[in-house]
């Protein structure tokens, strides 16, 4: 089960076009372009899984695998971060 949260030293900024998450570590800027994705990566830190996430935003069984690669990937770039390789570490507070 995937569990995902912002990075602590990303900010999300909205914008017109969805928001801009800045990573204030590595000073990586990155754009968001789909609404219900930024409502994803703002609330799955609440969520006990992505999935919860996904269903708490309403995205449709059909477009889950391409919301799930997004997250992936954001989590590659460090906008996300991956709370089942963190907590047993307690790196990152939920």
């Amino acid at each position: 089960m995937t569990r995902y949260a912002l990075h602590p030293q990303v900010g999300l900024r909205t914008e017109t076009f969805g928001a801009l998450a800045y990573h204030y570590g590595n000073r990586r800027l990155t754009f968001l372009n789909d609404d219900t994705l930024v409502t994803v990566v703002r609330s799955v830190g609440d969520h006990d899984d992505v999935e919860s996430a996904l269903d708490a935003a309403g995205v449709p069984a059909a477009r889950r695998d391409v919301y799930r690669s997004a997250l992936a990937r954001l989590a590659e770039a460090e906008v996300l971060v991956d709370l089942a390789g963190v907590e047993s570490s307690g790196d990152v507070a939920r």
